[in-house]
């Protein structure tokens, strides 16, 4: 893998974008350097910032200070704005900006064989899935996500979001949110489902098309109405295509039988090939993701039935329904849930199994919240039980601009019309506090919300509160 410059500055190095493309450039030779506004406000855990200085990574205040040559090329996250320091300097010094997108369309289209996997919702598992089988096949694939994948982790690499490898194979988690996936040219293109999230329907089906019709073979769900009406133009033998309940699908999932710690299912073929998979991780979301990797390993030219075998030691990702532990008879689980499909499929899988469920749902923005009122409110209402709670702090905020013309509390209001057991206070640590005052044996407290590290601090703290007062 080539660079363009020998040094990188990336602004919002924490991110679970930024440092997995920082570590592949990092480990593809260049210097590389950081700042983040969480290390500034001392939201940074001392395991990342730790992990960052054993990487030979520094970081520095993000106040522009770190940027002091125009051989650097700062990188920034899509969050970060022009009033940021570390802009003003690259503009003042002359050095190159790039955006994290930038940087990742170049190396990805630079790849011999790129594989793009795209989709409001399941593409990092479906990333880390993809990964882990082209890995067991010894194709030594480099692989970039925008989480932590388990398998890949190591002591010296408790943050796997990335991993170099020396094959021709560059599999990269590829984002809609910002536009940017209409920057890559893959290969094979893996279209997970297209719903509402952070831009309008109309923009996202331009976005998506536009990536299937760059790619030589295509991936697509056909449960997903939006997938499926990308899928009916192509003609035949250029898409493979996956579904849980449509038999005209390339790949069928059927006698599905759920577990509380994974799933167990069948892959019918065509020409009536039969392939048992087994999935240390739960849910019927997870047996589509499943699905999606191996039908992107067909796509690759891996052996479908040693795939399907393979997937059974897939540990699964960070933050996808994670158990925390369990004291005094109550689960804490840590899930990244924050659109309504993420939320929908999560309450699906808990819901499958007993215990109360305690939700706390941070929302992962203003913008966010106001965009997809309706979808958080039917998810909650639809997949909550009666004897279930929820809880909802403020939103995630770190500063910049924002319009705040929906809160946490205008959801509430909403739910509650929907018969909903929903509450909001402001303060996280408040709570907190209110979760473990109702939490009894049995209970299954849930952490939900994307864009904070600290969230998980916060489950792993109410688990140790839990054990101490047990």
């Amino acid at each position: 893998m080539s660079l363009d410059k020998p040094n990188y500055f990336f602004c919002g190095i924490g991110g679970s974008g930024m440092l997995p493309l920082a570590l592949i450039v990092r480990q593809s030779g260049a210097r590389v350097a950081g700042s983040d506004r969480s290390f500034d406000q001392g939201r940074m855990s001392a395991e990342k910032v730790a992990f960052l200085a054993n990487q030979g990574i520094s970081l520095f205040a993000q106040d522009g200070s770190g940027l002091t040559s125009a051989e650097t090329t700062l990188v920034c996250s899509a969050a970060i704005e022009e009033t940021v320091p570390d802009v003003r300097s690259a503009r003042e010094i002359g050095a190159p900006i790039l955006t994290r997108a930038d940087l990742l369309a170049r190396l990805f289209n630079a790849a011999s064989r790129p594989v793009g996997i795209a989709g409001t919702s399941g593409k990092s598992t479906t990333t880390g899935m993809i990964g882990f089988l082209l890995r067991r096949a010894g194709l030594d694939p480099t692989v970039v996500n925008g989480a932590v994948m388990r398998d890949f982790v190591r002591p010296d690499l408790p943050f796997a979001g990335a991993l170099v490898g020396h094959g021709p194979l560059f599999v990269a988690e590829v984002d809609e949110s910002d536009g940017s996936i209409a920057r890559y040219s893959p290969e094979v293109a893996v279209v997970t489902n297209v719903t509402l999230d952070h831009k309008p329907l109309e923009q996202l089906r331009n976005l998506f098309a536009g990536f299937v019709a760059r790619a030589q073979r295509v991936v697509l769900n056909l449960d997903d109405p939006e997938t499926a009406r990308l899928a009916a133009p192509l003609p035949a033998g250029r898409a493979i295509t996956w579904s849980l309940r449509n038999p005209a699908a390339d790949l069928l999932a059927t006698e599905i039988v759920p577990g509380p710690d994974g799933i167990d299912f069948t892959v019918l073929v065509p020409g009536g090939a039969v392939l048992p998979v087994h999935l240390q991780v739960p849910g019927r979301h997870n047996v589509a993701n499943a699905l999606a990797a191996l039908a992107a390993a067909q796509a690759i030219g891996l052996d479908l039935a040693t795939a399907a075998a393979a997937l059974s030691g897939f540990s699964g990702i960070r933050r996808r329904l994670e158990r925390v532990g369990q004291a005094a008879g109550i689960t804490v689980i840590d899930d990244f849930a924050h659109n309504p499909d993420k939320i929908a499929a999560s309450l699906a899988t808990l819901r499958e199994f007993p215990g109360r469920l305690l939700v706390l749902f941070q929302p992962h923005g203003f913008s966010p919240l106001a965009m997809m009122r309706d979808g958080f409110v039917s998810a909650f209402a639809t997949g909550l039980g009666p004897e279930d709670q929820l809880i909802l702090p403020d939103p995630v905020y770190f500063g910049g601009s924002v319009e705040r013309r929906v809160t946490s509390a205008d959801l509430v209001v909403d739910l509650r019309a929907r018969h909903c057991a929903a509450r909001h206070l402001p303060d996280r640590a408040a709570c907190g506090e209110l979760l473990l005052a109702e939490a009894r044996p049995g209970d299954r407290i849930v952490v939900m919300g994307a864009r904070d590290d600290t969230l998980s601090t916060f489950a792993t703290d109410l688990l140790h509160r839990i054990a101490i007062h047990a």
